[in-house]
């Protein structure tokens, strides 16, 4: 057992420093945008986002899930044969509903540019991101296929080649393109995620293709016919295409209502996607930036959950739940108290904007309720509820248009974080009890809320007193970037302190680093997943 926890806590741990590395660059890379484009810029580009991810949602059907579920699912039975097919269905399908997407994109991008939109700017850099369909689409299904045979190294790889390949070409497009307004900044946007998409999809292919080979082609189970297996994938990835596209077109009208919502509040159009871009593309991402961590986490309990599904073992599934949502909580309440703490400084420093400050610090206390709906949501999915877990995003959705609708002309701004605030409690309330529901383990929130609250205040508070003593500390990156770690070693200290990291996560620890053979002598627990 100790070995299984290895090499979840390994492929994590290669996948969170990918992924904090890449959010890290992407983050230094978002503010240098911001600051050589300008929050018009943002807000607009925002705007094209909404129309891209809707198409993604269309061109990628949930293919990431459904080759991930197949072919967990074949190799959880011993079927490698039967995985290799699944694969190769998959590949066949998302090309097709790539092309088919990204040719309804390209064609009706002035009439969802000048009419949907409102802005004629947005049409050119709306027919680029449809030519990145395709690659989308194929590179999602093979980031499937690599979470489920565990071998997430390989992800890692071409995620940060094609993020270095987009920061590289956007920088010389934007430096290129410096001054001729924001039409043209967006086009150099798209142009560099469009480059490095199409490399994403060269490396990706590449690899999968030496990776399929290694599947020895052992049979176990009755799927033989290519019909069996596009049947069971659509049944997986239908219902979450159609709650997703429903989803994705809900929060695509409320990103189009924000802006005009703003101007039919007294703004011009120009300040209401320069408002709409310091929160929606500014603020946002940076309080999100952290959840790199919990990202990779979520991602591999997808095949974790569902082997234990497959197994019909419950007590597992029991634990793992547990363990996931403990852990989220903590992880996310310590970040929550660092952004709170911290705010005026991360505003100031990184973006030279004190209206920045004021909306991290408004929305930090949400970063909880945000960041434990990732893992809820893969506990779901990994567990065969996956069309829950879309039901609660169209109901969130719904919920939000209807907020911004009513309340972003009447507030503004302020509007639209009422409705950030209130769609996303509704979310992760109703996806916890759902996944207590599926796990059915006893939530203790003393110890899985309370404590960890507890040790960040102090955390924070202490490391205040401390700053304070030391004279002349002015403000600046590298003190920042002190102060935080400050922070973090205290709430750590304090979370062993107060044993709110208690025995299940030391053990959980212990499993994934100590060597099996010291493990076996230390631990005789079958409490590790």
């Amino acid at each position: 057992m100790a070995s299984k926890t290895r090499r979840f806590f390994l492929n994590a741990l290669s996948l969170t420093v990918t992924a904090l590395i890449m959010r890290g660059v992407g983050m230094i890379f978002n503010i240098y945008v911001s600051n050589k484009a300008g929050s018009e810029a943002m807000g607009l580009y925002s705007l094209l986002g909404s129309v891209y991810v809707f198409s993604i949602t269309l061109a990628t059907f949930g293919i990431n899930l459904g080759t991930t579920k197949l072919v967990s699912d074949a190799l959880g039975i011993g079927d490698s044969a039967l995985a290799r097919r699944c694969a190769s269905k998959a590949l066949i399908c998302c090309t097709l509903t790539g092309s088919v997407t990204s040719f309804l994109l390209f064609t009706l991008a002035p009439v969802i540019g000048q009419n949907l939109l409102g802005d004629k700017r947005s049409v050119t850099s709306l027919r680029i991101l449809a030519l990145t369909l395709v690659p989308i689409a194929v590179c999602a299904c093979l980031s499937g296929y690599f979470t489920a045979v565990r071998r997430v190294k390989a992800n890692a790889a071409f995620q940060v080649v094609s993020q270095g390949v987009r920061i590289a070409s956007t920088m010389a497009l934007l430096s290129a393109f410096v001054g001729q307004g924001t039409e043209k900044a967006c086009i150099a946007l798209v142009i560099g995620s469009a480059i490095s998409e199409l490399l994403s999809l060269i490396i990706t292919y590449s690899l999968y293709r030496y990776d399929i080979k290694k599947l020895d082609g052992t049979q176990n189970s009755s799927v033989r016919d290519g019909a069996s297996i596009t049947k069971k994938l659509f049944g997986i990835t239908l219902p979450v295409t159609f709650s997703a596209c429903i989803r994705s077109a809900l929060m695509m009208v409320q990103n189009i209502l924000i802006p005009k919502g703003l101007k039919s509040s007294g703004s011009s159009w120009q300040v209401a996607l320069s408002s709409y871009g310091a929160v929606h593309g500014m603020a946002l991402p940076f309080i999100l930036f952290p959840s790199a961590l919990l990202s990779a986490f979520a991602g591999l309990l997808i095949p974790e959950v569902s082997e234990c599904c497959v197994k019909n073992d419950s007590e597992r599934l029991k634990r793992v739940s547990f363990r996931a949502l403990t852990l989220s909580l903590i992880f996310s309440l310590g970040v929550s108290g660092i952004m709170l703490f911290f705010s005026e400084d991360f505003g100031l420093l990184i973006y030279k904007s004190a209206e920045t400050s004021k909306y991290i610090r408004v929305l930090a206390p949400l970063i909880p309720v945000m960041y434990v709906d990732s893992v809820c949501d893969a506990v779901l999915k990994g567990s065969g509820h996956q069309v829950y877990s879309m039901n609660v995003n169209i109901i969130d959705a719904l919920t939000s248009c209807f907020l911004v609708f009513i309340l972003v002309p009447q507030l503004g701004i302020w509007g639209y974080i009422i409705a950030i605030y209130a769609t996303e409690i509704l979310n992760t309330s109703l996806s916890v009890l759902k996944m207590i529901s599926v796990s059915k383990f006893k939530p203790l929130l003393f110890h899985q809320i309370v404590m960890p609250l507890i040790c960040i205040i102090g955390a924070t508070n202490i490391s205040k007193i401390i700053i304070n003593i030391i004279p002349n500390m002015a403000v600046s990156a590298p003190s920042l970037v002190m102060n935080i770690l400050l922070t973090l070693a205290i709430y750590v200290a304090l979370l062993k302190i107060t044993k709110t990291i208690g025995n299940e996560e030391n053990e959980f620890f212990n499993a994934a680093l100590l060597p099996e053979s010291a493990y076996d002598r230390k631990f005789r627990s079958d409490v590790i997943t």
